[in-house]
């Protein structure tokens, strides 16, 4: 999940073969790529909503092509960050990945278990800052429904799940340590939502970012340890059974000092 600002992509670059990446007009932030640190084994089969987003053109056949995670918020509606859609991650407009695909049920990336869905278009918020990772949400919109009841709730702005130490929990197929080593089967770690004040003072503006309590949620593990990493970008947070937000950023993995930053979903408007 995530070198300084976003948890996406710096890893999941250096999954690319040599050669297959069109020339970037700028460095790749890290942004679409991380895996939960001090997590645990998690079965597909117990999280239907969580999928991964691939593309083997863009990505490779390692690890089935993953690149970020999403999440099933609709039958045709998959939730993930805005900044696994954007040029630098992509190479281009989601359009111009022809094998982009939703893969739902899939516990091991290796492996043909589950489904892969097309796409049929995408959304980014309009107020998605690629400067601050403020509004990181995006949706894409399925070529096919999936089952309704692989479908999680979106819990809404009032919801008490939101409050400081609830229990939460992110899944993805990223970095478990830190250092480069991408899970292949999927992964959760327990964390809890931390006050808005301990991301305020981790990432108080510049080089580390700014935290911004309006459209971002902080939640980790106050003594370090579990956290979401490279190559979780986009995956869910989810506490007592409703998605409360989306890996979007942070400063390394499992720091106690520097929590991870997720879009808050409940305050941004979806179409």
């Amino acid at each position: 999940m995530r070198r300084p600002l976003v948890r996406a992509l710096t890893g999941a670059l250096a999954l690319i073969p040599a050669g297959a990446l069109a020339p970037l007009a700028s460095p790749a932030p890290a942004a679409a790529d991380s895996i939960v640190v001090g997590g645990f084994a998690a079965r597909a089969a117990d999280t239907p909503w969580v999928v991964a987003l691939s593309s083997r053109d863009r990505f490779g056949g390692t690890r089935g092509g993953q690149f970020c995670g999403g999440v099933l918020v609709a039958p045709t509606k998959v939730m993930t960050a805005a900044h696994c859609l954007s040029r630098t991650v992509l190479g281009g407009e989601v359009g111009d990945l022809p094998d982009l695909r939703v893969v739902s049920g899939r516990t091991e990336l290796a492996s043909d278990e589950g489904r892969e869905t097309g796409i049929a278009g995408s959304w980014v918020s309009p107020d998605y800052d690629p400067a601050t990772n403020g509004s990181d949400l995006a949706v894409l919109t399925l070529a096919e429904a999936l089952p309704a009841s692989q479908v999680i709730p979106v819990a809404e702005a009032a919801d008490p799940v939101h409050r400081p130490g609830t229990g939460a929990t992110v899944y993805g197929w990223g970095d478990t340590t830190g250092e480069g080593d991408y899970a292949t089967s999927l992964r959760a770690a327990p964390v809890s939502v931390l006050p808005d004040a301990d991301c305020e003072r981790a990432y108080p503006g510049g080089l580390g970012g700014r935290y911004t309590a309006s459209t971002m949620l902080c939640a980790g593990d106050a003594r370090g340890g579990h956290d979401a990493c490279q190559g979780d970008s986009g995956g869910p947070l989810v506490a007592d059974g409703r998605l409360i937000g989306l890996v979007s950023w942070g400063s390394g993995c499992g720091r106690a000092d520097s929590p991870g930053v997720y879009t808050r979903v409940s305050a941004l408007a979806v179409p």
